[in-house]
């Protein structure tokens, strides 16, 4: 597969190794190479079989438009645009393209987010709640896109709303933790990623899966497909 990463940071850096070992042919474009999206025409895309996008809130949503507009499927592993999200699943609906998304990519996060919904039932027994997110001093948007989630979650489960705590630091990979809290006991529900590795396999698999479907899929809808494979293959 012909693979545009969207993206020269540590995660896009990632994504790539982990896509040429995975034998796909990849290019990757940083800002500087595509201002504004302006690098994303049909006729430069041509020869792309997917994008993946890993940059930035600002940059996202004009990569979004211009691949949408060029009829390219798209896998983004950016957060904080969240607020455009319907405007862009109708585009991608009326493209007929493939999109792909999520707030956290990493196989290890989703099954974080279970763990999490079956935890929300607590606050039918009395305790309360803070979710805490670190990240990297580089990361544009707080709270993370994973903390939200995580928030969501909660509510849909208890409607109880969880205040979101975030620091930006040091050169901290994520880490993100539910503490509930009652008059008896304290417990804490932590993911703490290593490496951006996990981040980045699940951005190329995910785009491995979306080659020749159409449509707005999110990644927690399909991450166990993803691990179901590997069994079978195994």
């Amino acid at each position: 597969m012909h693979l545009l990463i969207l993206g020269r940071g540590k995660t896009g850096t990632v994504a790539a190794e982990v896509a040429r070992e995975r034998k796909h042919d990849v290019r990757i474009l940083g800002a500087s190479d595509n201002p504004d999206g302006s690098a994303l025409t049909a006729e430069k895309l041509r020869d792309v079989d997917m994008v993946i996008d890993l940059t930035t809130p600002h940059a996202v949503t004009h990569n979004m438009h211009a691949c949408i507009q060029a009829r390219k499927s798209m896998v983004v592993g950016t957060t904080g645009w969240y607020q455009g999200l319907p405007s862009i699943r109708t585009l991608v609906e009326n493209s007929g393209t493939g999109f792909l998304w999520g707030s956290n990519f990493s196989v290890g996060v989703n099954l974080f987010f279970e763990i999490v919904h079956k935890a929300a039932d607590a606050f039918r027994y009395g305790y309360y709640g803070e979710i805490i997110e670190r990240h990297h001093s580089h990361k544009k948007d707080a709270p993370s896109g994973t903390a939200i989630t995580i928030q969501k979650l909660i509510h849909e489960i208890s409607g109880q709303d969880v205040k979101i705590t975030s620091f930006r630091e040091g050169d901290i990979v994520a880490m993100h933790e539910l503490r509930l809290e009652s008059a008896s006991d304290t417990i804490h529900i932590h993911h703490d990623a290593k490496s951006r590795r996990g981040f980045a396999e699940g951005a190329v698999r995910g785009a491995e899966w979306l080659v020749g479907k159409k449509g707005f899929f999110n990644f927690s809808e399909i991450w166990q497909q993803l691990c179901d494979q590997d069994a079978t293959q195994a």
